[in-house]
């Protein structure tokens, strides 16, 4: 594969700010990326993409700037894609029974196969359980949730980020509120949940 265009030099001192960037931004877009891709590989992957674009558009950007905002577009954006080219999987609840040959149901259990300590250093300054219940959602309810109730941006910013209209964030958002509200109503047992 062959180039068009020969990457540009970089000063040192404009490596030092590229540097600067990842130190200040990294653990940000790498915690996004992890929340909405749900593990360390994805969330590496992410990461480190996004970083390359910030690197390939160093010059026609302000590092003086807040970044975290369009950091967080570009994730969202890359995890959109990475959704789009990763074959069609039939979902099924994790919750619901499978039934068996005799008409019964049994219930679904599964193994903790988290093995990796950047994934228990993460999940350790996370509740495991609201983490499971994110990852339960569709990533587009997901990503209005993370966007919303975990870095705290407003709804013309999510719409503006995800390119919806603003009327779809309320209404993504309500009923992934609603999902989790049943998903975590064990923590909070002096709460009625309402259907």
């Amino acid at each position: 594969m062959v180039r068009s265009q020969v990457p540009p030099r970089y000063t040192q001192e404009e490596l030092a700010t590229l540097e600067a960037l990842v130190t200040r931004y990294g653990r940000s877009v790498y915690n996004m990326a992890y929340r909405l891709a749900g593990n360390d590989a994805d969330a590496q992957d992410l990461s480190q993409e996004a970083f390359i674009r910030v690197f390939r558009a160093f010059r026609s950007i302000d590092p003086a700037a807040h970044l975290e905002g369009w950091l967080h577009r570009i994730v969202t954006n890359l995890f959109i894609d990475m959704l789009r080219r990763r074959p069609k999987a039939r979902l099924e609840s994790l919750d619901a029974p499978v039934a068996t040959s005799r008409g019964g149901e049994v219930g679904r259990e599964f193994a903790d196969e988290r093995a990796h300590p950047e994934a228990d250093v993460v999940e350790s300054q996370m509740d495991a359980e609201v983490q499971r219940a994110l990852m339960a959602l569709h990533p587009e309810l997901r990503a209005v949730v993370v966007f919303s109730d975990i870095e705290g941006y407003a709804y013309e910013e999510i719409a503006n980020v995800l390119r919806i209209p603003v009327g779809t964030v309320k209404s993504r958002l309500h009923r992934a509120r609603r999902v989790l509200q049943v998903k975590l109503a064990h923590l909070s047992p002096r709460r009625e949940v309402v259907p």
